[in-house]
């Protein structure tokens, strides 16, 4: 399968595993869902991108500050249902690119993992809110393999 390069605000299906679920000792998402890169930092020797993903939920969020609700619009483009969803900013997972944990679209035709791109304005929102809610010490971190 070609991967594209991992760029923040491309939207993937992953096996996100939430914070609660390595508490209980998981090393292995429930389900998988799609997920925001929000971040691609390139680490070590070889440039290996380092990758942080926030999850993509219809549960509403307890507190609005902690999560951003996706447009219909935007979900229409993406090809998601039309659900209410938000892009969760209270924890996220971080694996070396491209991970064992990306997963094939249902039914597409070839063996992509993307979605597509969030737009700029909405991915700059998302950005900005989580590196906020990060700096405050209210976010949680999953590292994966």
């Amino acid at each position: 399968m070609a991967l594209p390069e991992p760029i923040p605000g491309l939207v993937l299906r992953y096996s996100y595993l939430w914070y609660r679920e390595f508490l209980e000792g998981r090393d292995e998402g429930q389900k998988d869902r799609p997920c925001a890169i929000v971040a691609a930092i390139r680490t070590g020797d070889d440039g290996t991108p380092r990758v942080l993903v926030l999850p993509i939920t219809h549960s509403p969020p307890d507190h609005t500050s902690l999560a951003v609700e996706i447009p219909p619009k935007v979900k229409a483009r993406l090809g998601l249902d039309d659900a209410r969803s938000w892009v969760v900013l209270s924890e996220w997972n971080e694996f070396l690119w491209p991970g064992p944990d990306l997963r094939r679209l249902p039914n597409a035709e070839d063996a992509s993992v993307v979605y597509g791109m969030l737009p700029p304005r909405l991915f700059s929102m998302i950005r900005d809110r989580f590196l906020s809610i990060v700096n405050a010490g209210s976010a949680r971190q999953v590292r994966r393999t």
